[in-house]
């Protein structure tokens, strides 16, 4: 078994080779092993892990995050805790039947006392973020191409902003949900960067990837314990066109196409593919 600090460095390295939007330049920014610190903390969940995804395109949301965003399900679930996918609609109602959802309200006033709500009554562990889109400094919502889109926003922000639990978030672009951890760094991308913070920030050149590194963390750290090898078998063009199906399109062309920002899932199985032979020499 190799040493987790290392296998989590080349897995952070690996998440953002293709370097598509500037996260390479990023991470330094980071503290090394941030992949290795959150898995952990899914690795250790006993009790509700509260999921947000799910980032507008005109009237959908894209098909990165929500893959990722089941995929971690999956494997909280399959740890033995317990998951919750947070989302607007339409996403809320294209994944209430399959998965366990907490709907959230769509460019509500009254974001932050729902969250205050959601929070006590649902007294998540673990609160992970995965492609939402964070409020930046004007207190509004933007896209890549700096265009307001907080009328088809929900506020997941304010379950970040009043945790008692840690928190995680992904992002590859910077206008993300996590992204004012490092603020000032993304004064680098031509971006309206988000502002709003987490405990550990994980970055990624596709969203959805974050979850392929954080499950073969999880897996060393359970192989380790256990001898249970890779947990999950990760399909990424089953779920990319599961949400195709319920109209979800790609958010970089807008079309309807099992791709994840512009790209076709080869990308994401060869990925798959490195991490199972970085972390299990198969």
């Amino acid at each position: 078994m190799k040493d987790l600090l290392p296998l989590s460095q080349q897995i952070e390295q690996m998440l953002v080779r293709q370097n598509v939007r500037g996260m390479a330049t990023l991470l330094p920014y980071l503290k090394a092993g941030s992949y290795l610190r959150a898995a952990r903390l899914i690795a250790k969940a006993k009790g509700l892990v509260l999921i947000g995804t799910g980032f507008p395109v005109g009237d959908s949301f894209e098909t990165d995050g929500p893959v990722g965003a089941i995929v971690l399900y999956q494997l909280v679930e399959k740890l033995g805790a317990r998951a919750m996918l947070a989302c607007g609609d339409p996403l809320f109602s294209a994944l209430k039947n399959d998965y366990a959802c907490l709907e959230l309200p769509v460019n509500s006033v009254d974001a932050a006392a729902f969250a205050l709500k959601s929070l006590q009554q649902l007294t998540p562990e673990l609160i992970i973020s995965i492609e939402r889109p964070g409020l930046a400094a004007d207190g509004r919502y933007y896209n890549m191409r700096a265009v307001d889109i907080s009328a088809r926003c929900a506020n997941f922000d304010v379950f970040f902003q009043q945790a008692s639990c840690p928190t995680i978030a992904i992002g590859d672009g910077g206008n993300e949900i996590g992204m004012g951890n490092i603020y000032q760094a993304l004064s680098q991308l031509a971006i309206t960067p988000a502002v709003t913070g987490c405990d550990e920030l994980l970055l990624a050149d596709v969203s959805n990837w974050a979850a392929y590194g954080l499950l073969a963390l999880v897996s060393a750290i359970k192989d380790a314990e256990t001898g249970e090898g890779w947990l999950l078998d990760c399909q990424p063009a089953e779920l990319l066109q599961y949400l195709v199906n319920r109209g979800c399109v790609d958010g970089v062309t807008g079309l309807a196409s099992i791709t994840e920002d512009s790209l076709p899932p080869e990308h994401a199985m060869q990925l798959i593919r490195d991490l199972q032979q970085l972390c299990f020499e198969i």
